[in-house]
């Protein structure tokens, strides 16, 4: 299953005025780690892989989190990302953020593989995750 570690200190900009990570930052450093994951299974940055597979990109159709206890200014924090299901045109990734080993959050995304229609480039529609992108995210086949 593809996953992958990154780690980062938590910065003063991520919290409260008492030091206390705000919340919807959880949500950001989320969706870096995706990026990230899918960067390293496509062996490509972001921009190339948009423009490799002429697509506009993966939003974000279902989020969550549980938080188990609370980050602070300078902890240094590790956040593990996996795919955890593969669909014709959606994936689920789920992130665990941990603080010297311990579980503090849980997160998890549905996104969607989409392009922009020719007659309509303001509008989006789901497409079929390509083959070969689905053989890199590690699966065979499409769940």
């Amino acid at each position: 299953m593809l996953s992958n570690v990154r780690n980062l200190r938590i910065e003063w900009c991520d919290c409260d005025p008492a030091g206390i990570i705000f919340y919807p930052r959880y949500f950001e450093m989320f969706d870096t780690s995706t990026t990230v994951l899918i960067e390293r299974a496509l062996g490509m940055n972001k921009i190339d892989y948009l423009k490799a597979y002429s697509f506009a990109g993966h939003p974000v159709v279902e989020t969550r989190a549980r938080f188990k206890f609370p980050t602070r200014f300078g902890d240094e924090v590790a956040i593990e990302s996996r795919l955890a299901e593969c669909g014709r045109s959606s994936f689920k990734i789920e992130h665990r953020l941990t603080k010297a080993g311990a579980l503090a959050v849980e997160g998890f995304e549905t996104r969607v593989w989409v392009v922009r229609p020719a007659g309509d480039p303001r509008r989006m529609r789901s497409e079929s995750i390509p083959a070969d992108v689905v053989a890199r995210f590690g699966h065979s086949a499409v769940a």
